[in-house]
């Protein structure tokens, strides 16, 4: 009876493998449909981002405007000096890097935020903004906004690049999917950072008018294309 029970333990234990074999290529297959569309999903919401990112630059350049023609090109300067610095010279990526390492220890204590956070957050243009702030308690003197708009338009961008640099290197991404839709998320959150920043700085700069503008004239696009498509 004992050597009859030997193939059926056999039998059994194949069974269990091919058992095991379909779960896993069921499983697979369910990733691999959620992924498709998660991207579906992720290429659409980037999509309805876009007119947002452009009310958003517009309406940031026409209060920014308002500060100074002095002022504002001390920013841009900061700007064109960081994309001078990263075509031609050296592409601070370590800088970066340093940055976005300090976020993740300094959100450790939360792991959803130790994702997205270093994306998220231009952690050198908010130290800056910062020092700007407890110096200027004590300094009253013109050197000190200048170089300070400096400083922070070379930092904002700095992040923006890398971070955009970082997320179209991700391999997998369907349709650049996750690249669109996530880039176009930062760029928004950090519109509205530096906007804040600049509110709290420049009386001249409302951070309410950017707002809502840039809410309306995103409302009034998505209102005329949906009048062009459906409304006969």
């Amino acid at each position: 009876m004992g050597r009859k029970e030997l193939p059926n333990k056999k039998e059994a234990q194949n069974n269990e493998a091919d058992f095991g074999q379909e779960k896993s290529a069921s499983g697979k297959k369910s990733s691999g449909f959620f992924d498709k569309f998660s991207a579906v999903v992720k290429f659409i919401l980037g999509i309805l981002l876009l007119p947002f990112v452009y009310t958003a630059t517009n309406n940031f350049i026409i209060e920014f405007s308002q500060i100074g023609a002095g002022l504002q090109n001390y920013f841009w300067s900061g700007v064109v000096g960081f994309l001078l610095v990263y075509f031609f010279l050296w592409e601070p990526q370590i800088i970066y890097n340093k940055g976005h390492s300090l976020l993740e220890e300094s959100f450790s204590f939360f792991q959803p935020l130790v994702k997205f956070a270093p994306y998220l957050l231009p952690i050198y243009a908010i130290l800056l903004a910062l020092v700007y702030a407890g110096l200027s308690l004590t300094i009253k003197s013109e050197w000190l906004i200048e170089y300070f708009l400096v400083f922070f338009g070379f930092a904002v961008v700095l992040h923006l690049v890398f971070a955009a640099k970082s997320l179209r290197g991700k391999k997998g991404d369907l349709l650049k999917a996750n690249y669109i839709f996530s880039f176009s998320f930062i760029y928004l959150v950090n519109l509205l950072l530096i906007a804040l920043i600049f509110s709290l700085i420049f009386d001249k700069f409302s951070w309410v008018n950017f707002c809502n503008d840039s809410f309306l004239q995103a409302k009034t696009i998505f209102e005329v294309v949906f009048r062009q498509l459906f409304v006969p």
